[in-house]
């Protein structure tokens, strides 16, 4: 567990070996604003990328063994088979998460001028070092154990990242991932969450996870479509009260309620922020920083054999 916390926290700098100085013309050196990617490698900004990685790595991980851990004691490394709970909300979770971070991470090494492959793998590979530190705090605790599906799932995110960054030099479909508060929390708050802070991390049937296609990425580059207009494809679940099943639970007269469980597909339309023109540098890190959301827009939703259009979809 140490070793993989300690990685966690060093792997960023693990690619900070090249020195490549700072350009100078007319005797005055050529400094990148401080939203602008740096060309050159940056010492400075490569400071600032550590720093701000193990903070935040630190908190979050402080934070969930307080929001997740802290009423399940401790006990010897185990293996937990979890592939069939949640109707495998919590398994796409995982593959979103790991792309989200490691996009970040790539980001975040291009702007301290890192080159090109080197900010890709590293980069790239930084939700899966996260998630693994996550999944050791798993191991070690009653309440779950070592999911190798979880590992899987953190292998695919970082893979479909790696992957279209070789492949088309730019995320071309983009991960995303939304919330909307339910009334199954209720039921179970101290598995669904106590309060919205906790259920947007536990509460499966409030989540959704996208798949967005930027349409005119993958048309000719002398297309007329709207280059930040994309179509989403969404997963989600509902009527879930328990990983497999959902326990009996009772209302206030003695009857037992009854909640169907189901999965739920839908297809909307969605911005890609990246994709806005914009002049400043703020705004394009602004619209980098938040392109892991769905945008709320028209759609569809296929459940429970049935087809229905919501005005917002998120």
């Amino acid at each position: 567990m140490r070793l993989l916390i300690i990685a966690l926290i060093l792997f960023p700098s693990l690619c900070f070996s090249q020195i490549d100085k700072i350009p100078v013309q007319d005797g005055m050196e050529l400094r990148p604003k401080f939203f602008q990617t740096s060309i050159f490698y940056n010492k400075k900004r490569t400071a600032i990328v550590v720093g701000t990685e193990i903070a935040l790595s630190t908190g979050t991980l402080i934070g969930l063994s307080q929001i997740w851990y802290k009423d399940y004691p401790h006990t010897t490394f185990h293996f937990f088979n979890d592939n069939g709970e949640w109707e495998q909300m919590d398994k796409a979770g995982h593959a979103i998460t790991a792309y989200t971070v490691g996009r970040y991470g790539i980001r975040l090494l291009e702007w301290s001028g890192v080159k090109r492959t080197k900010a890709i793998w590293f980069g790239g590979l930084t939700g899966f070092v996260y998630q693994g530190a996550i999944e050791m705090f798993d191991g070690y605790s009653s309440g779950w154990g070592f999911s190798i599906g979880d590992i899987a799932a953190n292998a695919t995110g970082c893979g479909l990242l790696i992957g279209q960054e070789y492949l088309w030099d730019e995320q071309r479909i983009s991960f995303k991932y939304s919330f909307h508060k339910t009334d199954y929390a209720i039921y179970r708050p101290e598995l669904l969450g106590k309060n919205w802070n906790e259920q947007i991390l536990k509460d499966y049937n409030g989540q959704t996870y996208w798949a967005s296609a930027n349409i005119a990425s993958f048309l000719k580059e002398e297309n007329k479509f709207p280059k930040f207009l994309n179509i989403a494809f969404g997963y989600g679940a509902n009527g879930m009260t328990g990983g497999h099943f959902n326990p009996i639970m009772t209302n206030a007269a003695g009857n037992i309620i009854t909640l169907d469980r189901y999965r739920q597909y839908y297809l909307s339309l969605d911005i890609d922020l990246t994709k806005i023109p914009a002049h400043s540098y703020f705004l394009k890190t602004v619209f980098e920083t938040f392109g892991f959301l769905k945008i709320p827009a028209p759609g569809i939703e296929i459940s429970q054999g049935k087809l229905s259009g919501k005005i917002l979809m998120y």
